[in-house]
């Protein structure tokens, strides 16, 4: 068994040498998670591919091992209804409902409140000459946008994020076994009431199309309601700012990249896909063997918990002519940032419109733009599933009036 790669510094400031070596020499690796447990790695885009499309591989943990009575009867039900860790037939169901709610034609409605967004956010320090990406910009934009459309009040929002960034940071969202801690205690006890207040008086929001969504008779069950909403409010912003912020830092490395993008905005969409691909905001998915099976002529064991490392499959280089750069269109459809298979990200069309509004109205409103210390190390979140930066200070020429 490898020693642990994950929880080294070293592995925070750039995962993808580590992955190169992967796919050469290892491309499926039995390693240590940080609780000491046992997990198989797997590094190469076509086996990853394969494993996104095999039904053996699951992603609620007690479909492949034995539960304890107390698992199958009190956390069993719980996970099933969490679409990220559900499998079919509760997937199925649970994607069905909400996917009207994030339909592309829904999206693309609040382009125009994105926008407004992200200028009211420039206009906060326009003055000033100076922002940090992620706390002025990357962070409260995904993260005012997703409490709006589930209809929270601002003055809430610095206790999502709390929440959110501890769940993350603690491996709740990425473990295959339901914790119940504080966090999500208080987060849990927030959004029942939420959702008590808004079956009251429905809107438009978003919270109110999940409340009634139904397939003939069927709807989302409280804790349906409650765990969806959890999950959209988290996987809703902590992705996309991950985005932005590590978006931004990419770019501003490469001012021939901005000045393309500001002399030509239409190619904004484009240089999303690269991003994505390039600086992945998710490094890994997690799977679970139901039966025993082989990948890579590895053999893996019923039970076994298995990470897809999709940051390495999106700098493969059977993959990609030049993986390890930035090439306007390298991406194309074939990057997994947003997984594959049943389990592609249902809120990829925001994801993918909130990035190009941030880069564009960014962009068009300081194009002096510039890393504060270009050659400063970056700092990166602990979280080694979700990579992104705790601040990113740059500079700009503030506009003469």
């Amino acid at each position: 068994m490898q020693p642990s790669i994950t929880s080294t510094q070293s592995f925070r400031a750039n995962p993808y040498a580590i992955y190169a070596g992967l796919r050469e020499h290892s491309p499926v690796t039995l390693s240590t998670r940080a609780d000491g447990s046992a997990v198989y790695l797997v590094s190469r885009a076509a086996e990853i591919f394969d494993c996104l499309r095999d039904a053996r591989l699951k992603k609620n943990i007690y479909n492949t091992r034995t539960p304890t009575l107390f698992q199958r009867l009190f956390l069993r039900p719980i996970v099933g209804s969490n679409m990220l860790k559900a499998d079919p037939p509760d997937h199925t169901r649970l994607r069905r409902l909400a996917s009207d709610a994030f339909a592309p034609r829904t999206i693309a409605a609040w382009e125009p409140h994105i926008e407004q967004i992200a200028h009211r956010l420039i206009d906060a320090v326009a003055a000033t000459g100076t922002i940090d990406l992620i706390r002025d910009y990357a962070l409260p934009l995904p993260l005012t946008v997703i409490t709006d459309m589930l209809g929270i009040p601002a003055t809430d929002h610095h206790r999502f994020h709390t929440w959110s960034s501890n769940l993350i940071n603690a491996g709740v969202i990425s473990s295959g076994v339901t914790v119940l801690n504080r966090d999500i205690i208080q987060l849990s006890m927030y959004m029942r009431g939420h959702i008590r207040r808004r079956q009251k008086v429905l809107g438009t929001d978003l919270l109110s199309q999940l409340i009634q969504a139904h397939l003939g008779e069927d709807r989302l069950s409280p804790t349906e309601l409650v765990s969806t909403a959890i999950l959209l409010l988290i996987a809703g912003h902590e992705t996309t700012v991950n985005l932005i912020g590590n978006g931004l830092a990419t770019l501003l490395q490469l001012p021939d990249q901005c000045d393309h993008l500001i002399a030509h905005p239409e190619a904004i969409p484009a240089a999303v896909e690269e991003l994505l691909r390039l600086c992945s905001p998710v490094q890994l998915v997690n799977r679970y063997a139901a039966e025993p099976l082989v990948i890579a002529d590895v053999a893996i064991p019923r039970g076994a918990h298995i990470q897809l490392l999709i940051g390495s499959a999106n700098h493969d280089g059977a993959l990609f002519a030049d993986p390890d750069s930035y090439q306007l269109n390298q991406a194309e459809s074939k990057h997994l940032a947003f997984s594959h298979g049943i389990h592609f990200c249902l809120g990829a069309p925001l994801a993918r419109l909130e990035g190009a509004v941030a880069l564009r109205v960014l962009l068009e409103r300081l194009p002096t733009l510039r890393l504060s210390d270009p050659v400063a190390p970056l700092e990166w979140r602990p979280s080694i599933e979700l990579r992104g930066l705790t601040r990113l200070p740059a500079q700009f020429t503030v506009p003469v009036r």
